[in-house]
């Protein structure tokens, strides 16, 4: 007998990323036109707990034909034991019972219970309601993906937004906290990119409700290009793109932050800690190099983490 996860997946479109397993890393890659998709965009990434299974989220953001406006988002969420995935479109209420997509970049996520949190860049931070799931048909479907297409899928689901959190600081993307034993913390950290060194990152409890973020001092990290943030202990991870080359992870406290020997893929965005996997996530946006990416924590000089487990990847 199928569970409720199977029956959902054989009635839905699904994807079936790769898993494939190296010395050190785990790979995911897109089995789909989505690898090489020049409209959607991949850019956040957190692990949580989706119907009882570890899960993955990935955030899209879909461009239009001139790549000038932002038509939709969506989050896909991959069962990480069994490489299955499912697309949830970002959505906003649009009067009593219509709704509207969500037209932000998507730049980051946390994932805290059933709220998820995604930087809308200069709207703040937006807060899905992970309890409240919506099937779509037809038109409203079709327009929820930003598409007019008949042939583009008549069904779906959706995710509403539930508040808007006012932050003060370019909200590009954020990340979550732990604790040095790996307990998780009731903060995120939000981060602005610049491709100059003047981009700054600040850390705040995430208010209940539609409240504004309370009034904090960011702190410059003298780090260009920053694309991703998450916390342990004392210790921040900052990841950093540079074009078409590997992208770099930078360590160590907020203000201080040095660069490390350890390589991010190519376009390197958002990043996540997986404790109960003992990883760190990362993921590309490139057509072509697209790819979601697992490194063990103990790579990136953190251990000692409740629950972490030592990665011994599967031969071949």
């Amino acid at each position: 007998m199928r569970d409720d996860g199977a029956v959902l997946l054989s009635r839905l479109r699904s994807w079936r990323p790769l898993l494939r397993t190296g010395r050190s890393t785990i790979d995911l890659r897109w089995l789909s036109h989505r690898a090489v998709a020049r409209r959607w965009y991949p850019q956040g990434i957190d692990v949580g707990t989706w119907r009882g299974r570890r899960t993955l989220a990935v955030s899209w953001f879909r461009k239009d034909a001139a790549g000038t406006q932002h038509l939709a988002s969506r989050i896909t969420l991959v069962d990480l034991a069994r490489g299955t995935s499912i697309d949830l479109a970002l959505a906003i209420p649009d009067g009593a019972e219509a709704l509207a997509p969500a037209r932000i970049h998507a730049g980051g996520l946390a994932w805290i219970g059933d709220r998820l949190l995604v930087a809308a860049t200069r709207e703040g931070v937006w807060e899905f309601d992970l309890a409240d799931v919506r099937d779509v048909r037809g038109a409203e479907a079709r327009r929820l993906r930003g598409s007019r297409s008949p042939s583009f899928g008549a069904r779906g689901r959706a995710v509403v937004r539930a508040h808007v959190h006012e932050v003060p600081i370019r909200c590009s993307f954020l990340g979550r906290a732990f604790d040095a034993d790996g307990t998780v913390q009731p903060s995120v950290l939000v981060g602005e990119y610049r491709t100059d060194d003047a981009g700054r990152i600040v850390e705040s409890v995430v208010p209940a409700g539609g409240d504004a973020w309370p009034p904090l001092a960011p702190v410059p990290t003298g780090v260009a290009r920053m694309q991703g943030v998450v916390r342990v202990g004392e210790t921040v991870l900052v990841s950093q793109s540079r074009g078409m080359r590997p992208g770099a992870l930078w360590s160590g406290p907020g203000d201080a932050l040095r660069r490390t020997e350890v390589a991010l893929p190519v376009g390197c965005e958002d990043l996540a800690i997986d404790v109960e996997g003992g990883m760190l996530w990362t993921l590309a946006e490139h057509p072509w190099r697209r790819l979601v990416r697992g490194i063990p924590l103990a790579d990136v000089g953190i251990g000692g983490l409740r629950g972490l487990r030592s990665h011994r990847p599967a031969d071949g």
